[in-house]
Formats: C-alpha cells, structure tokens, sequence
C-alpha cells in the first residue's frame, strides 16, 4: 500500500492528477452544452493545463532552499533542469499541434491569449501577494474554470446555453475556490517557513476554518437545491458536483487523515466527471 501512495504521490508532484481532473471538468462542460469535443482538444488542454502548472511549480521552487522546500517543491527543486526542458518541449508540441488542429482561427488566438493572460496573473500575484492575497486563490479558481469550459462554451449552439449551465459554471467555479482556500489551510505552515502568501497565511486557522465551513454547508445547500429543481436530462451534473463537495466537506472536516492524504482525495474528486464516459 506504501508503495501505491509514493507512486500517486510522484504523479500528483508531476501535476499529472491536476491534469485529469481538468479534462474531466472539460468533459462536464461539454455534457452541461451537449456539445461533443474531439479528443485532441481534450489532449491539448491537458497540456497546456501541465505546462501551467509546472511553471508555476518551478516559479515557485526557484525561491527555496533545498531545507526549506516542502516535498512537491523538493521534487521541482531537484529536477529543475529537466522539467524545464520538459515545459519547453510540450509547450512547443502543444503549440504546433493546436497550429495545426485549429488553423490560425478563433479557438486558437482565444486559447493562446487565455493562456498568457494565466501566465500574466500568475507573475502579477507573485509580485503583489503580500498586499492582494486574498486574490491568488479566487482569481485562480475563476481562471481555472474558464480554461477547462471555454471550448464547450465557444462550440455549443447558443440554443443550448441555459440558465443550468450558467449556474453549474458559477458552482464549478466556488467548488474550485474551496479546493484552493482548503490547500491553502493545509498548507499554512509550509507556506509560512517558505515565504510565500496565501489566504491562509493571511488570517489565522481559527478564522479561515469557520469560513471554509460555511463556504462548503452554502455550495452543498444550493448544490442540492439546483440538483431538485434542475431539469431531469441535466440531473446527473449537478449530482455529480454534490459528490465533489461532500468529498471535500468529510476529507476536510471529518478525518483523521494527513494533510497529504486529504491533499490527494481532494485532487482525486476532480477525477469524477470522467463517470460521464461510461453513462
């Protein structure tokens, strides 16, 4: 069992969970738009989501020491050199790819300028996250869920846009922030010895964990409600998200576990859209 857990540990140090659960969000999008996408744009936003993050990984580990630097900042630490080859090599595929999926067309220049402007806020919060950090983790979860539904929204008809999937989005969205203020609890004292800003490092663990708790009871509450009011063809989307939220609800507030171990169930739940393959 040990040794299960170091191998998912190695692929959530490699964003590889991250990179999952995206394409798994991207396919609760289409499902939402009843919109079907090819599978190269399902690859492709893998790689641009990898390349993000590792970026960021790397950012961030070239600011530590090998004694200050938690484990996933260890690993990017270590092996700087080569993943930064890596990011060069898949960014540069990616880019060809997407060239030659797309053609110079609306997708393409849309996708590229969303993935500078994440690139662009990424620098800008590191620059100002002493004075804007209660920004990093909600302009992160908002950018988050534009870039894994943009595609079903921009290839949908507009007959399907519906008040369901404006609702969903917005839920997806507060699901992501949870995510990210919950990491960022678990995280504080890492955080702190490290010198980075967060949420967490901001307000103290006795304020921030009554709000994580009445964030979580509201998108379960409301989660629930659309899931009772929601037309019976959407019904399975907004169940699929209570899941999600009741995942992170009992890891969070009702376990024993370590943060590592709650770290990777939470990163699992964004794996449970991709139920919708076999539905």
């Amino acid at each position: 069992m040990q040794f299960l857990f170091k191998i998912y540990q190695r692929i959530t140090w490699l964003s590889i969970d991250v990179v999952l659960g995206a394409m798994a969000g991207m396919l609760f999008f289409a499902e939402a738009l009843r919109v079907e996408l090819a599978w190269q744009e399902y690859a492709l936003l893998g790689m641009a989501v990898w390349c993000i993050y590792t970026a960021d990984h790397l950012m961030d580990a070239r600011k530590l020491t090998v004694e200050h630097a938690e484990d996933r900042h260890h690993f990017h630490l270590i092996y700087q050199k080569p993943l930064f080859i890596l990011l060069a090599v898949v960014g540069v595929t990616g880019l060809i790819w997407a060239i030659l999926f797309f053609g110079f067309s609306n997708e393409l220049f849309f996708g590229a300028g969303l993935g500078l402007l994440i690139l662009g806020i990424m620098l800008t919060v590191r620059k100002w996250a002493s004075k804007q950090v209660r920004l990093k983790e909600l302009s992160s979860a908002i950018f988050y869920v534009i870039g894994i539904s943009w595609l079903p929204w921009y290839e949908a008809p507009s007959i399907e846009y519906s008040w369901t999937a404006v609702v969903l989005t917005i839920l997806y969205m507060g699901l992501a922030y949870l995510n990210l203020i919950m990491l960022s609890s678990l995280d504080t004292e890492s955080d702190q010895e490290s010198g980075f800003s967060s949420i967490a490092t901001l307000l103290t663990q006795e304020k921030l964990n009554p709000r994580i708790h009445q964030l979580a009871i509201a998108l379960i509450a409301f989660t629930f409600l659309v899931l009772v009011v929601v037309n019976s063809l959407y019904r399975i989307l907004p169940s699929l998200l209570l899941v999600m939220l009741l995942v992170h609800y009992l890891c969070f507030f009702k376990s024993s576990l370590k943060p590592e171990q709650i770290r990777m169930r939470m990163e699992i739940a964004f794996l449970i859209p991709a139920i919708l393959l076999i539905l």
